[in-house]
């Protein structure tokens, strides 16, 4: 469990652990803050483009085998970034890295499907869980410590005596669980869902309302045709073939394509946990270092919470346990909707959203998607998850982006917030709709 756990909060930290960097890499580099977001999102494409193929590769060649594999690349990427002095390579070592990531956490929850009965898997993926919590906590304060006395190219580098341990511990100690024995991979199926990815990724980061730079842009409107197609050929391809990256048999099960959706408004709630900052910013008049300590309540709810619901769903089943996550984000979000300049509120909130936080982002997804699977789906089906959390995210970023640029208000934060508000009712009565019992 502790390479696990490692593995992911390396991966999880290259996330956090960058923002910070930003200023720095934006005057080394002499690139605009329009450029520079390209360094998170080109990661997160990446990351969603290789979590099917490696997912698929650790039921067919092993858990330990990919597992190391994608810690290796990671490793590579994390070098690239590290020796580099143009934003050119800095993308590729960004892409490289994001690859590497995307087989280790969906390889990590297989691996807790394979070793651990029914009864200690939710803890055990809510303790996976609280790694993110505690990944966004410390990342940031160790970015501002390392900032302080090297360049930001040290913050990569540090990946690299760990990705070496990692490789050592997991070589000698990590299980190689095989559990399918076709060797087919769908390569189609793969590139249809990268192009697809690239396309969609490409055209919400790059819509902007009531700008020339919206759909009439001629390379927005190429990408969203690019995206189009290529999720036509993505179904086509995946029911035609026997060995699909992206099983499409698995939504014929309500409980499966509920799992995806609200996975999707998860990924949407955290993308608006990135505004909070901001916010903090403009309603109290603080510095932007103080608004990113003032998010520790919100972080340390998320990661004490985490370990608590899963052992939670082990004793009372997930259902119940979802519905109080979704339930204690919808009252955080609500209340910071209507928080005014009220710092109590704001701090109050914060403790409901991330104790919320700790079920939608923990183990309570992971878990119904590894119960309803059989186990050489195991790791598909948590690569299929990721996709819909990273693409909530990305969706969610745009539409707050949008929003943000589009009212005209003194603080338009209210209502990127009431939009997280509503998408979270919604998804309450999917979750009161999941057929599944206490015992699975």
């Amino acid at each position: 469990m502790p390479l696990l756990f490692v593995g992911v909060l390396m991966g999880a930290l290259d996330i956090s652990i960058v923002g910070p960097a930003i200023p720095s890499i934006e005057k080394l580099l002499k690139i605009s803050t329009q450029y520079s977001s390209w360094i998170f999102s080109i990661y997160v494409l990446f990351n969603l483009v290789g979590i099917s193929l490696f997912a698929r590769l650790s039921d067919i060649y092993g858990r330990r085998k990919i597992y190391i594999i994608s810690i290796l690349i990671f490793a590579f990427g994390s070098l690239v970034v590290a020796i580099t002095n143009s934003y050119q390579y800095l993308l590729i070592g960004r892409a490289i890295q994001g690859f590497g990531a995307s087989g280790i956490f969906p390889v990590a929850s297989a691996v807790i499907g394979d070793l651990y009965p029914k009864e200690k898997r939710g803890q055990l993926l809510g303790l996976l869980g609280a790694v993110f919590g505690i990944a966004f906590m410390i990342g940031p304060l160790m970015a501002g410590i390392i900032l302080n006395y090297f360049s930001w190219n040290v913050l990569f580098l540090i990946n690299l005596p760990i990705s070496a341990g990692l490789v050592y511990y997991s070589a000698k100690l990590l299980p190689n669980y095989i559990v399918s024995n076709s060797a087919k991979i769908d390569w189609k199926g793969i590139i249809f869902l990268g192009l697809f990815l690239a396309g969609f990724t490409f055209s919400i980061n790059n819509f902007r309302l009531g700008e020339a730079s919206g759909f009439e842009d001629k390379w927005i409107v190429m990408a969203s045709i690019l995206s189009l197609v290529s999720l036509i050929l993505l179904l086509i391809t995946e029911r035609r073939n026997p060995n699909p990256i992206i099983k499409l048999g698995f939504f014929k099960n309500p409980t499966i394509l509920i799992t995806g959706i609200i996975a999707m408004v998860s990924g949407l709630v955290q993308a608006c946990f990135v505004f909070i900052p901001k916010y903090s910013v403009l309603t109290f008049a603080v510095s932007s270092s103080t608004a990113s300590f003032m998010l520790i309540p919100f972080v340390l709810a998320t990661a004490v919470g985490s370990p608590i619901f899963g052992k939670l769903i082990d004793k009372y089943g997930v259902k119940p346990i979802l519905i109080i996550g979704i339930v204690l984000n919808l009252i955080g979000f609500s209340i910071l909707t209507g928080s005014g300049n009220s710092i109590l509120l704001y701090y109050t909130s914060g403790v409901f959203i991330g104790l919320g936080l700790s079920v939608l982002a923990g183990s309570s997804l992971r878990y119904i998607m590894l119960n309803v699977t059989k186990p050489e789906d195991r790791a598909t089906s948590q690569g299929m998850l990721t996709i819909f959390t990273s693409s909530g995210q990305l969706i969610g970023s745009a539409v707050f982006g949008l929003i943000l640029g589009s009212v005209i208000t003194v603080n338009p934060f209210k209502y990127v917030f009431l939009t997280a508000s509503l998408a979270l009712f919604v998804v309450l009565f999917l979750a009161f709709m999941l057929r599944f019992s206490k015992n699975e």
